[in-house]
């Protein structure tokens, strides 16, 4: 995905490691609020003319990790901004959190020749339902 700078400079989204991210989920509210951009245009849906008739709602991006969080579920751009800041937090938080280490597994013996005996079966009802050849 890519975003734009406030000058119109294009750039794609940084990928970054578990621990990158966990680095930014341990800042403080106000400190990770230093490394966003703020914006705030008018909401839609519904709410009536206290959403729809001020600029309310708020779009965030951190700019470090390309993350863009948007509110617009309150009347008031500062319960906005705050509620995309904690967006912002728990959303840093799940990718902080490091991918499950995969182990490799066998299938055992008898679940192998259980299988190979299935799908034998499956064969013989196939080869059932062909039309019989002129050899036979």
């Amino acid at each position: 995905m890519a975003y734009v700078l406030d000058a119109g400079i294009q750039m794609s989204e940084p990928t970054l490691s578990h621990r990158e991210y966990a680095r930014f989920a341990r800042l403080s509210l106000e400190e990770l609020e230093r490394d966003c951009a703020f914006e705030a245009f008018h909401a839609s849906g519904p709410g009536g003319q206290g959403v729809n008739t001020a600029d309310s709602a708020v779009r965030i991006r951190h700019i470090p990790t390309g993350i863009v969080v948007v509110s617009r579920e309150q009347r008031s751009q500062l319960q906005n901004r705050a509620a995309c800041l904690r967006k912002l937090q728990t959303i840093l938080r799940e990718r902080a959190i490091p991918p499950k280490r995969r182990v490799k597994t066998r299938p055992t013996k008898g679940s192998i020749e259980r299988r190979l005996r299935e799908k034998r079966g499956r064969s013989d009802v196939k080869a059932s339902r062909r039309h019989p050849s002129m050899d036979d």
